[in-house]
C-alpha cells in the first residue's frame, strides 16, 4: 500500500501524508469526524482492515469483513457553493478510481452507489459539520468490496467484489491510491468552477440507471415516476404522471 500511493504522489495532493491506518476500529467515519472536529485539515484519511460498527446512508450497516473490503474515510473542507455537489462528485470518482485500477466496467446509482451489473460493489456515506474552529468540513466514508466474504444474508444476493468480477485479486494499495488520486481530481475540478464536468461524467456513469421506475417521499405520500436524468444540481429527475420532480435528498426506491 505504501509503494502504490508513493507512485501516485504527484496525484495525491493533500492525501499523500495524511493517511492513518488501523487494524481495527468501530467506524472511520466516528474516527474522521472526530478528527476533523479537532481540526485536522483537509486530505486526512483513515483506514481499518476491519469494522465493528461500519454505517451506510439511511442508518444502515455496511459489512466490513477482515481483509476483504477497501474501508476508508477523508476529510474534505469544500467551499459552500460546491458542498452539495461533493456526494456526487464522490461517486464520480471512486467509479473512475475502481475502473483504473482494474479495469471493470462500473455503474453509478444515485446518488453514488457503485455496481456491476446489477450488484453493488462499493458505497459511500457523506457526513458533514463544523469543528471548534469554525471550518466546515464533510466525510466522506467510503467502502469498496474487494473480495468474496460472508456477507449476511440479507444483502448476500445483491453484493459484489472486485475479485468476484475480475476472477483474480486486486492490488488494494493500487485501488486506494487510485480512488483518492481520482477524488483529489474531481474535487479540483468542483473547485475551479467546473461542475459540468463532473455532471456529465455521473450521466455517463449513471446511464444504465435512467428509464428505470422509482419511489421517493413527498411528505406522506409515497410517488412513483421514471428517473429520467440529473440536474446541474445534482438533483435526481424524475417524471411522474404529471411533472418532472427534482430530488434532492432523502431515500429513493429503485424498482
Amino acid at each position: 500500500m505504501v509503494e502504490a500511493l508513493a507512485r501516485l504522489r504527484g496525484r495525491l495532493g493533500a492525501f499523500a501524508d495524511n493517511v492513518t491506518w488501523f487494524h481495527e476500529v468501530g467506524s472511520t467515519n466516528d474516527v474522521a469526524l472526530n478528527f476533523a472536529e479537532l481540526g485536522r485539515p483537509e486530505g486526512t484519511v483513515v483506514g481499518s482492515d476491519r469494522q465493528t460498527a461500519g454505517r451506510g446512508r439511511h442508518g444502515r450497516d455496511w459489512a466490513s469483513p477482515a481483509g476483504a473490503g477497501l474501508y476508508i474515510s477523508v476529510i474534505l473542507r469544500p467551499e459552500a457553493l460546491v458542498a452539495p455537489l461533493l456526494t456526487l462528485a464522490a461517486g464520480v470518482a471512486i467509479a473512475d478510481g475502481i475502473r483504473e485500477a482494474s479495469g471493470l466496467a462500473v455503474s453509478l446509482k444515485w446518488p453514488n452507489d457503485v455496481y456491476v451489473g446489477t450488484r453493488k460493489l462499493a458505497g459511500i456515506l457523506a457526513e458533514a459539520g463544523t469543528s471548534g474552529s469554525g471550518l466546515n468540513y464533510v466525510v466522506l466514508g467510503i467502502g469498496i468490496n474487494l473480495m468474496s466474504a460472508s456477507y449476511p444474508p440479507d444483502i448476500v444476493g445483491r453484493a459484489t467484489s472486485v475479485e468476484v468480477e475480475l476472477a483474480r485479486p486486486v492490488d488494494r494499495g493500487l485501488l486506494l491510491a487510485t480512488c483518492l488520486a481520482a477524488l483529489v481530481e474531481r474535487s479540483r475540478q468542483l473547485a475551479s468552477g467546473s461542475s459540468g464536468t463532473v455532471i456529465t461524467a455521473w450521466r455517463r456513469y449513471g446511464s444504465d440507471m435512467f428509464g428505470r421506475v422509482v419511489e421517493f417521499t413527498v411528505g406522506s405520500e409515497i410517488v412513483a415516476g421514471i428517473a429520467e436524468n440529473v440536474d446541474e444540481h445534482g438533483a435526481l429527475l424524475v417524471r411522474t404522471a404529471d411533472r418532472l420532480v427534482p430530488v434532492m435528498s432523502g431515500q429513493v426506491r429503485w424498482q
